[in-house]
């Protein structure tokens, strides 16, 4: 037996386990033009971006920069810089509800953390992410 056998034979052996098996992505397809798609995917990078910054201003004690982070790169304020209502018509309504969700959980978070209240703020942090999963979870774009 040579190393790539030791090192392999053990991750098979764990993908045909029952509950490890890796299932067919049943999530809907979103099909987007090329451009848009990149569009929305830098999108979701930067939200990503925001989230871990949003994150980091917490940890500092920093609530009004969390505050401001979250309005201008992911609550409603930042619909139109981030091409909303282009993007909109090429979404399924439930993703474009998912979405509507994330951006106003983001400006609850946003007023939240300016009360300076830790709990309360990653409370309303954790209703931004919820949305999140759940278009993930459901939607998937080519």
């Amino acid at each position: 037996m040579n190393n790539k056998t030791l090192i392999t034979a053990p991750l098979t052996l764990a993908l045909l386990l029952p509950g490890h098996l890796i299932a067919e992505d049943e999530r809907q397809l979103v099909d987007m033009p090329p451009m848009m798609q990149n569009h929305m995917l830098a999108n979701m990078r930067d939200h990503l971006a925001a989230i871990s910054e949003i994150l980091a201003s917490l940890a500092d004690g920093h609530f009004d920069q969390a505050a401001d982070i979250a309005e201008q790169r992911l609550g409603m304020s930042s619909m139109q810089a981030h091409g909303a209502g282009h993007m909109a018509p090429l979404m399924p309504q439930g993703m474009r509800h998912n979405g509507r969700q994330m951006h106003q959980a983001a400006s609850r978070f946003a007023r939240t953390a300016q009360e300076g209240e830790p709990a309360a703020a990653y409370k309303a942090l954790s209703e931004v992410t919820a949305a999140c999963v759940a278009c993930h979870a459901a939607y998937r774009i080519r």
